[in-house]
């Protein structure tokens, strides 16, 4: 009766692609949804949250780089990034079979996807990590440093690294739990910010000069557009329409929700106050912390995730700007570098399926124990943590003496990179 069903569709939908043929017509459509999304997090969402963030003399330089990293990292995809991170090779590096989308037609298929979604949808995580770093040196760095940096950053520490986990490489193979990017984008971009913000040097009355976000509308309404589209960044990861996507879609909301009024509720208590940057700070910790963890842990988990990302990513806010003093502008390492390390250790534990109310979906294929599964995901932070900082190093160092140097001048930084950089001004004053 079913192979009369499927022949009836057939001659009535000649067009359908039956499942059995290869091509899965519903987890296409959901990824093509997820694609848009994640995509939508970077332009607009990110791109607001931060202009919102820093002074109005620089609004327009931020998100002027978002939109340009958008377009150089998706020529780069296209050439070779895609190739390095996704290609059949090494442990370490993809191989160059896909160079340019080499061999990818209508027809090429990846995990039930069209492999040009597949590619696409992979090239919005491209897109948001490097985007992610420019808090960490915002309204200081030359916009061609912004530029050269992202490019090179992107094929020698985000592209590898993704081959590592994603792509058929070493961590993938040990087993590390890694749903949606807490070591390939939380933890890299992070742990770039916090480099460039320590290579960079602080702006210029730092700490001593308070330098408020100028628009928080503008931030709220971008914070609103990353947890919209964050559903597309760990619900899409499961590459299917189906429960796993779904339950990744519930526990990033739990998380985000418990993040942003765990960090509201402490600062209230702590300072007298609730703020709505501390509401929005929150929520994107939650959101970073769990998205390791979001295709593996069970709702009870994710609330414990998304509470523990309030309380660590708070006090790792308060470490970095006012104990150490660095001046990572707009919190990417506090949030994204300690949320991404806090999410894929917990999901080690929280995986585990004897934790009754809080069990998850269990360990990956060959680990049985919740300390070896911990030790393959500190394995996979140890090393994520030491590649991309001594690589960011050196990225820092070569694009400085190829631009003499990635700093603005201090005319420059007193004007604002809006009309030091690009004549423009994000604000006319009537």
């Amino acid at each position: 009766m079913s192979r009369l069903l499927q022949l009836a569709a057939g001659l009535l939908l000649p067009g359908m692609t039956m499942a059995g043929d290869g091509l899965q017509p519903a987890d296409t459509s959901w990824i093509l949804t997820s694609t848009v999304l994640v995509l939508f997090m970077t332009l607009p969402g990110l791109a607001m949250f931060y202009g919102g963030l820093v002074r109005s003399k620089n609004v327009l330089s931020i998100l002027l780089q978002c939109f340009a990293i958008a377009g150089i990292v998706s020529i780069l995809w296209l050439v070779v990034g895609y190739s390095i991170a996704f290609a059949e090779g090494s442990d370490y590096l993809g191989g160059l079979s896909r160079v340019m989308f080499s061999g990818i037609q209508e027809d090429t298929l990846r995990d039930g996807l069209p492999e040009s979604l597949f590619a696409l949808f992979q090239m919005t995580f491209a897109i948001i990590t490097p985007a992610l770093i420019i808090g960490g040196f915002a309204e200081r760095m030359k916009f061609s440093a912004v530029l050269l940096f992202s490019a090179i950053w992107l094929l020698v520490v985000y592209a590898p690294i993704a081959h590592w986990v994603w792509g058929g490489g070493w961590l993938g193979n040990m087993g590390l739990l890694d749903f949606a990017g807490g070591t390939v984008v939380h933890i890299t971009a992070g742990v770039s910010a916090l480099v460039a913000a320590l290579v960079i040097g602080p702006r210029k009355g730092f700490p001593e000069t308070p330098m408020m976000p100028h628009n928080m509308t503008m931030s709220v309404a971008g914070a609103g557009m990353l947890w919209v589209g964050w559903f597309g960044f760990n619900g899409g990861s499961a590459l299917a329409a189906n429960g796993d996507a779904a339950m990744a879609m519930l526990i990033t909301h739990l998380s985000a929700a418990a993040g942003a009024m765990t960090w509201m509720f402490y600062e209230w208590i702590k300072y007298g106050k609730p703020t709505a940057l501390g509401a929005i700070t929150g929520m994107v910790a939650g959101l970073g912390t769990i998205t390791p963890a979001s295709g593996f842990v069970g709702p009870a988990g994710a609330l414990v995730i998304g509470v523990s990302a309030g309380i660590v990513c708070f006090n790792a806010t308060l470490l970095i700007k006012r104990v150490w003093k660095i001046d990572d502008s707009l919190d990417v390492f506090p949030v994204h570098g300690v949320g991404g390390m806090l999410g894929t250790l917990l999901a080690g534990v929280f995986a585990s399926t004897e934790l009754g109310l809080f069990s998850g979906q269990g360990f990956a294929d060959g680990i049985d124990s919740m300390s070896q599964q911990v030790g393959v995901q500190l394995t996979g932070i140890v090393a994520t943590v030491a590649y991309t900082a001594i690589a960011t190093f050196v990225i820092l160092k070569v694009v400085g003496m190829l631009t003499g140097g990635i700093r603005v001048s201090s005319e420059a930084e007193n004007q604002g990179l809006d009309i030091s950089d690009h004549e423009e001004r994000g604000y006319v004053n009537l």
